[in-house]
């Protein structure tokens, strides 16, 4: 069953290779979907695919790249969005 994962990540998540790190695993585990930094110091992120690929998608991000610390993270699961054929790192 295809689910969509819309999260907010806070804490030390930029100039980290945060975003490099989720576009890596997406791309691992065959997601769709994109990532980007925010104004406010946080990251923003959306990936589509089967349940269970999404399950270890967000426990590998919340692993997060070396120097990267979590402090807070906001998780929503959403109806897929059609059309999406890739995941990307979004300015």
């Amino acid at each position: 069953m295809k689910k969509r994962l819309y999260a907010t990540f806070s804490g030390r998540v930029q100039g980290v290779g945060f975003r490099a790190t989720c576009r890596r695993l997406a791309i691992r585990r065959g997601l769709t979907g994109w990532v980007r930094n925010l104004d406010d110091g946080d990251v923003r992120l959306e990936a589509q695919g089967e349940a269970d690929a999404l399950e270890a998608f967000l426990s590998d991000v919340r692993a997060g790249p070396v120097g990267a610390g979590i402090q807070n993270e906001q998780v929503d699961w959403r109806e897929p969005t059609p059309g999406e054929d890739e995941f990307e790192i979004r300015l």
